[in-house]
């Protein structure tokens, strides 16, 4: 039972209390999504949005490697892990949903797409490190986790089986 005070604070908000996002009943039921029916939504959902279906399956499995449920130290979410700021402005309302998070990754690539006319390098590390940076260094960032993420899902994307690469 707390105390007066302690409630007091919790009232006030003077406590310091950690932001929880609750999935969705739907995430819930998706989360044991087999690879199989990840990829295939990806598919789909690049299809649709005009971006290589390849570039979106090498994403998932290098941010998240297909766990939907996978929350990065610095606080990135879902199969794509979308920052939560980055996810609100896209429109998830519940990032750990794949359906929701794929839809607002792809839309994310499909913009960095276009802003580098096409250059995948430039747009994966945009993804990793943010658009201001990439702009600021024309081009992948001198950072090592950059760089190394540039290459691992720029060679990911190559052993790929050819699709149709949309943009």
């Amino acid at each position: 039972k707390p105390k007066p005070a302690d409630f007091a604070s919790m009232v006030d908000g003077s406590s310091a209390q950690k932001e929880t996002i609750v999935p969705s009943a739907q995430s819930r039921i998706r989360r044991n999504m087999s690879v199989d029916e990840i990829n295939a939504l990806a598919d789909s959902i690049a299809a649709k949005q005009g971006v290589s279906p390849s570039l979106v399956k090498a994403v998932i499995k290098n941010e998240s490697g297909y766990d939907p449920d996978a929350v990065s130290s610095k606080g990135a979410m879902g199969l794509m892990q979308l920052m939560p700021q980055t996810a609100e402005t896209l429109g998830v309302a519940d990032p750990f949903s794949p359906e929701e998070n794929i839809r607002g990754g792809v839309t994310m690539l499909k913009n960095l797409l276009s802003s580098y006319k096409g250059d995948y390098s430039k747009a994966v590390a945009a993804y990793n490190a943010g658009k201001d940076t990439v702009d600021k260094y024309n081009g992948t960032p001198p950072y090592k986790e950059t760089q190394d993420y540039v290459k691992k899902v720029i060679d990911t994307v190559r052993s790929a089986p050819d699709d149709a690469q949309g943009e």
